[in-house]
């Protein structure tokens, strides 16, 4: 029987039979979700996940109630935090996409939200890099020949982050060695071009990033986030700075996060000092060792020279004219001490103060002590030893002594640079003698004001006597080393026998 409805009272029985339908299958089927459940959840990630209603699904659209809201993070003691945010679209087209969110996130689940905290951000990303262990067994890792470097870091204590190269949730294998994010792409997109930024003052620097000199830097492991905290594809904050300089020191501050033993020397160095008093053009961790190409200045001597020639352009060119500055400069030799040698790279201290004076023969003495060293350019390694025995040197382990109860002699006593020179230091023999020997007699009269041409030759320098050199003095010091025991023996013998004698009598 064929039913035909074409009424108004028809079409309104059959909606209200389709609505009844769709009702009973809703609250019938345990399994699905309800039409208020829907209205609720993500859709967008519905349909990425799909609806099936099973577990994975379930968990995942749970949690990205939370977590698929740009914006969402962590913060940490120290200030620092780090985005929540995980980009649906980008997790279903990693390699993790078959896991579930409690297959890395453990401690969590859809009844259980556990606050944890941790001191800075590093220590979280240490420690969520450990979940990846679980599945990336040792043997495997190793197999990549690039993970081998990073195992030899973890075990000199180094903490290996496995986020450094491969994404948190947008994880791809690594072709060639490194990991092309999808953060580094976003950057890249503006970065990679000709940008400026402009200061108060009129001046601007450019933003381009050359990626070839980054992928070259000991760096290049490492996110753009890494090192521009509060920067990521969710949020660019505009930043302004009256001038160039200001924005340098600001910028050198991201070092500290992963170089904190480094900072805290400077932190006591007497750039750092300057910096504090309103010197800004004393140098930070940026103008030494660069933004994107950062380069390691222990292994180009000469390059790390060039570096403290941008502030101390006269120090240099007096260094360039030593025996040390020609032969690192004129022939390349890697065995002469070059700025940080004396100064130290990051503790810097002030050369003109008493603590740095006085600890200048030990400095001088690192190379000077060195047998292998000097024996490859035939120079005495005696010159140290015979300082600290002579008179200067005796007083001055005194005044240390001394200095180091809170009580500072004066005058200073003569040491090294006093005699040799700073960074002017000739050479001892040939045509800059003589003017060795004048500086030389300059020092000695600082103390001995009636001292004349021939004063310093009467100290015997670093040369011990002998009969080709001081002759008299060693047949002397010969005769005393012979003299003085008979004296004592024979001393000894007269009173033994007196005191026999003594007895004798009695």
């Amino acid at each position: 029987m064929e039913t035909v409805i074409n009424n108004k009272s028809g079409r309104m029985g059959v909606a209200a039979y389709i609505v009844c339908t769709a009702l009973l299958v809703c609250f019938a089927l345990p399994g699905q979700p309800s039409f208020a459940a829907s209205e609720q959840g993500p859709r967008k990630v519905d349909k990425l996940f799909g609806a099936e209603g099973n577990a994975d699904e379930d968990e995942r659209n749970q949690c990205l109630k939370c977590h698929g809201e740009k914006g969402s993070i962590k913060k940490f003691p120290d200030g620092d935090f780090i985005s929540t945010y995980v980009d649906p679209q980008a997790f279903t087209s990693s390699v993790h996409r078959s896991l579930r969110c409690t297959a890395c996130h453990k401690e969590f689940s859809l009844q259980h939200h556990p606050e944890r905290s941790f001191r800075n951000k590093l220590q979280y990303r240490i420690k969520e890099s450990h979940v990846c262990r679980d599945c990336h067994k040792e043997g495997t890792i190793k197999s990549v020949a690039v993970h081998e470097s990073l195992f030899r870091k973890e075990r000199a204590g180094e903490a290996v982050v496995c986020t450094n190269c491969h994404s948190a949730h947008a994880v791809t294998p690594a072709v060639g060695g490194n990991a092309s994010t999808g953060e580094e792409k976003y950057c890249l997109r503006c970065h990679s071009r000709e940008t400026k930024m402009d200061f108060n003052d009129k001046e601007c620097i450019s933003l381009r990033v050359n990626i070839a000199e980054l992928r070259n830097s000991p760096h290049k492991n490492m996110g753009c986030s890494d090192c521009h905290f509060g920067f990521s594809q969710e949020n660019h904050p505009q930043r302004r700075f009256r001038y160039e300089r200001e924005y340098r020191i600001s910028s050198a501050e991201m070092c500290r996060k992963c170089h904190f033993d480094k900072y805290s020397k400077v932190s006591e160095s007497i750039h750092y000092n300057m910096l504090s008093t309103g010197r800004l053009d004393a140098p930070t961790c940026i103008d030494c060792h660069g933004g994107h190409a950062v380069s390691s200045l222990g292994d180009n001597r000469a390059l790390a020279v060039m570096k403290c020639r941008k502030c101390h352009g006269e120090v240099y060119d007096t260094y360039a004219k030593s025996v040390h500055g020609k032969a690192l400069l004129n022939a390349n030799n890697k065995d002469v001490p070059i700025c940080i040698d004396c100064h130290s790279s990051h503790s810097i201290k002030n050369p003109s103060s008493s603590a740095f004076h006085d600890y200048i023969p030990e400095m001088c003495g690192k190379c000077h002590s060195n047998p292998t060293l000097m024996g490859k350019y035939g120079l005495s390694t005696d010159v140290v030893k015979t300082y600290l025995s002579d008179f200067h040197g005796m007083t001055l382990g005194l005044q240390r002594k001394e200095a180091s109860k809170g009580y500072r002699p004066d005058p200073p006593m003569a040491v090294c640079t006093d005699c040799h020179g700073t960074h002017e230091i000739a050479g001892v023999l040939g045509a800059d003698v003589q003017v060795l020997k004048d500086k030389l007699l300059k020092r000695c009269q600082k103390c001995h004001s009636n001292a004349t041409s021939n004063f310093p030759d009467a100290w015997l320098s670093h040369y011990k006597p002998s009969l080709r050199v001081a002759p008299l003095v060693f047949i002397a010091e010969q005769f005393y080393k012979i003299i003085m025991p008979l004296m004592v023996v024979g001393l000894l013998f007269q009173v033994l026998l007196q005191i026999w004698r003594y007895l004798a009598n009695r």
